[in-house]
């Protein structure tokens, strides 16, 4: 009886439970279902044995929400990044800890946002993912812009949407390939696509802005230009987003929902509730979010100081590592649904997480850099951009068949790892000019001296 009043309390708060039954329960997207492969369920067994009706209602949210994740043993990172920046401790040691204290937080940013879901219903649910779902990146890059450090802000982005498509993806594939060497691994085609030409509509907002520099006109006389057009075609961008969230959660939502086995969804039936109220779920979410916010700026003032102690240079930290730790949960969750054979959710959680930095995030930041009065455009340099173009079009050539082996995913994974090699190996020194740019400015003083 106390287990039960133990649940009540924790779950209905101002109001009953709303639909936890299967019919009205909210569609679990690919990005819940991969978050939730690393929550673990908490014994109320001893929190229900508190007297105090307020203080087993704490109690248990702080089992659930803390304790509830197998990346719990991260959370003491997050006080260690504090006093470390308190008392001065090493500039790298600070970036390092803030680092593995972004891991957890992002994938309880996650878990918090389902909680909510199950009482605003599907749509208010799929809003707040689609809006949090990288929520670490963007805040990151916005502290970077606060510092007028828009070099980081693009490495750091363009990394994200590389490693989703070319790691997580290329992993996935991989591991369930050979774990499934004797089953043919099949995926719904209809929701890759739809990504496949959200990117290729990205790589086009991309690359004119950078073939301004090649139009033939000088360089100096092109600043303007393209950053109008960078700026136009942020806001294009943005609206493509507005509708592709209409298109996956009200016209074509069977694309996008995860799909559960008959078996799979009678097993976790009494998983598939909220285990703790509305109000304290958006409390939470309001106060990790403070926190991630806090870690974001710690990792932004000592990017540069951790890449001369560990002599890595800033592009390889922002574009390799930044990615990989900060999105670390979601990406296991893709890989341990690929060992199961359930693809869809692995594509879900990787192309749906590259589409939202490249549609979302990175137009976002132009426009917020415009708000800011910071010149911010979508020029991510030659090698940049080739990165990401070649890493789309492979992507989408990968995907076109709808059917997968460990091959294909060996391919992708080897595409990363000389994209990371190329980064490793190159030292632009941050916050200077990039060489194309110094290349094109010799024919313009040419110009000017005739």
């Amino acid at each position: 009886m106390a287990s039960n009043s133990c649940n009540e309390a924790c779950v209905v708060e101002n109001g009953g439970l709303k639909g936890s039954s299967k019919e009205t329960r909210p569609g679990r997207t690919a990005h819940n279902m991969s978050s939730s492969s690393l929550r673990k369920k908490s014994d109320i067994a001893l929190v229900s044995k508190v007297p105090c009706r307020s203080l087993r209602r704490l109690l248990a949210n702080l089992q659930e929400v803390i304790l509830g994740t197998k990346l719990s043993i991260l959370f003491p990172a997050i006080p260690l990044a504090i006093v470390a920046e308190f008392y001065g401790f090493g500039r790298p040691w600070v970036f390092a800890l803030s680092l593995l204290g972004l891991t957890p937080l992002a994938e309880r940013v996650s878990f918090l946002t389902e909680q909510i879901a199950y009482y605003t219903g599907p749509t208010v649910g799929g809003l707040l993912n689609a809006t949090c779902g990288n929520a670490t990146e963007l805040i990151i890059a916005i502290f970077a812009l606060s510092q007028h450090k828009i070099e980081v802000v693009k490495y750091s982005l363009l990394g994200s949407v590389l490693s989703n498509l070319l790691l997580v993806l290329g992993t996935s594939l991989l591991c369930g390939g050979l774990a499934n060497l004797r089953k043919e691994q099949k995926y719904d085609r209809r929701q890759a696509d739809v990504n496949s030409l959200m990117l290729l509509l990205a790589l086009l907002c991309h690359l004119l802005p950078m073939l301004f520099r090649y139009a033939g006109s000088p360089a100096a006389l092109m600043a303007d230009p393209t950053l109008n057009l960078s700026r136009a075609s942020s806001v294009v961008m943005l609206l493509a987003y507005v509708v592709y969230i209409f298109f996956q959660l009200v016209t074509h939502r069977q694309l996008f929902e995860a799909q559960e086995s008959e078996e799979e969804d009678d097993n976790t039936a009494s998983g598939e509730e909220a285990v703790i109220g509305f109000w304290s779920a958006f409390v939470w979410l309001v106060g990790m979010t403070l926190v991630i916010a806090l870690l974001s700026e710690y990792v932004v003032a000592t990017i540069e100081s951790a890449s001369a102690s560990w002599g890595l240079s800033v592009s390889f930290l922002s574009i390799i590592l930044l990615p990989i730790v900060g999105n670390a949960a979601e990406h296991a969750g893709a890989i341990i649904f690929a060992f199961k054979n359930k693809l869809d959710i692995s594509l879900g959680v990787a192309l749906g997480s590259a589409t939202q930095i490249a549609m979302f995030v990175v137009p976002l930041c132009v426009v917020v850099a415009w708000i800011m009065g910071i010149k911010m455009d979508l020029n991510f340099n030659l090698l940049e951009t080739g990165s990401l173009a070649l890493s789309i079009i492979v992507t989408a050539f990968t995907l076109q068949d709808g059917t997968s082996h460990y091959m294909k995913g060996l391919v992708l994974l080897l595409c990363y790892v000389v994209i990371g090699a190329c980064f490793f190996v190159l030292r632009t020194p941050f916050n200077q000019p990039n060489m194309n740019n110094l290349e094109l400015k010799l024919p313009t003083e040419a110009v000017f001296r005739a």
